[in-house]
């Protein structure tokens, strides 16, 4: 008996939803809108699932799907991103982290924004997701050294600007 269309989807979704929620809850910054974009990107998915010529692609796939989910969506409210994405951090509920880790945590995510996409998505895929500069190459179709050389310049400016915030408060 042949498989379901959502059968077949499901067999290929399982193994890597829990890599594709972090992904989603880092590009989102940790906040609750990752939902969104995760039944975004597979309601899309899903409807064009035929298109997909290997299963071992489907990672990638979903990654792509997110990406641009994510770009329409901040292209929409651009300019309610940085308020939203600290009243997120606001409603973080664990107790453990200080005051001081959470402004630290939100200047990180808002020097991430200020970088050009293709160097901020990098970054998060290597630093925070864990992901390896092969698959990050296959993911955002660059050579792997183009990759390991927007890692090196996205940290490089990522750690001129956290300082030169710092040098400005004091």
């Amino acid at each position: 008996m042949e498989l379901s269309k959502q059968e077949r989807f499901m067999q290929v979704y399982e193994p890597v939803h829990a890599r594709f929620e972090r992904y989603c809850k880092t590009r989102t910054f940790g906040g609750e809108q990752f939902k969104d974009v995760m039944h975004d990107t597979l309601l899309i998915a899903y409807e064009k699932f035929e298109t997909l010529k290997t299963k071992e692609a489907f990672l990638h796939f979903l990654f792509g799907i997110a990406t641009r989910v994510l770009s329409n969506q901040r292209k929409k409210k651009q300019p309610e991103f940085v308020e939203h994405l600290s009243a997120e951090l606001k409603n973080v509920q664990n107790d453990e982290q200080s005051i001081e880790r959470k402004m630290e945590i939100n200047t990180l995510y808002e020097q991430l924004e200020k970088l050009d996409d293709l160097t901020r998505e990098c970054i998060i895929l290597f630093e925070i997701s864990g992901f390896s500069i092969k698959e990050i190459s296959a993911i955002v179709n660059l050579s792997e050294a183009a990759v390991k050389q927007r890692l090196s310049r996205g940290r490089k400016e990522l750690l001129e600007r956290i300082t030169s915030l710092e040098n400005t408060e004091l």
